[in-house]
């Protein structure tokens, strides 16, 4: 599908007391529920993009598959919010965790939701990636520009796939989660070595954010938001460089600090 544009919605905008009629795009919010071999396996809250990525990198994520080639076929339903996937093998979707959850846009509401497939999923990482500050800070920016969504409506995440020098593929969605599965999801598709890479993001870091990007396999995330406390002791655990309000000429680098390649500073 396209980047979900839709048409424009007619609103009243007050500027102290004077009210403007105007006419503005909205994001779209948009149901999908994945069947996994017949069986109903969960439902997500996402943004009408990208979707075949999306479902291959949230299984990814789930640690219902490691490898695109497991999957025998892919069919999307858009008009009605349904992606049917077979495997080459079985899968119990009776004993899953998540069997028919409801997944919603603004992200996992406990560590429970995810913990068991983490615990099978998530892997430390040793890229020897290194990168600049400048370097960071010109990823951030571009990310900026990249984010025409964003910016026509102000209700998305975005998340890039970058090297030191560039990105490489941008995806966005109302769940800063999808845009990362998104991500994920063309990693799987077209075989993408990681070992120079790194994830450009808008969204906070959380725990279950950081899961994704070690289960992903970088070794950089790069946002311009917040950490959480627990995904920096999971970043530190893991092996993740994560850095957070990068804007314009700033960012904090919170963990292993050697891949940056100014971090050698004194305090």
């Amino acid at each position: 599908m396209g980047d979900g544009k839709q048409d424009k919605w007619e609103f009243i905008r007050f500027n102290g007391n004077e009210p403007v009629q105007v006419a503005e795009e909205i994001v779209r919010e948009f149901p999908l529920t994945i069947f996994l071999n017949g069986e109903e396996f969960a439902t997500m809250v996402c943004s009408p993009n990208h979707l075949e990525e999306l479902v291959i990198g949230f299984l990814a994520s789930e640690g219902i598959i490691r490898l695109y080639e497991e999957i025998k076929d892919l069919k999307l339903d858009a008009e009605r919010g349904f992606a049917y996937v077979e495997l080459y093998r079985e899968v119990d979707v009776s004993l899953a965790e998540h069997s028919k959850r409801f997944i919603g846009s603004c992200c996992g509401k406990s560590r429970q939701f995810y913990f068991k497939s983490d615990v099978k999923t998530a892997k430390t990482i040793t890229s020897k990636i290194t990168i600049s500050a400048e370097q960071c800070y010109n990823l951030m920016k571009e990310l900026l520009i990249r984010s025409d969504q964003f910016r026509r409506t102000g209700g998305v995440h975005n998340a890039a796939l970058a090297t030191s020098e560039g990105l490489l593929e941008v995806r966005s969605d109302i769940g800063r989660h999808n845009a990362l599965d998104k991500v994920y999801g063309t990693i799987l598709q077209q075989k993408i070595p990681l070992k120079d890479k790194l994830i450009v993001f808008s969204g906070r870091i959380s725990s279950e954010v950081l899961l994704k990007i070690s289960k992903i396999g970088v070794g950089i995330l790069l946002s311009k938001s917040a950490p959480t406390d627990l995904a920096l002791s999971l970043a530190n655990d893991l092996g993740i460089t994560a850095i957070g309000f990068a804007r314009e000429n700033k960012m904090n680098v919170y963990t292993h600090p050697n891949r940056i390649r100014e971090a050698g500073i004194k305090s």
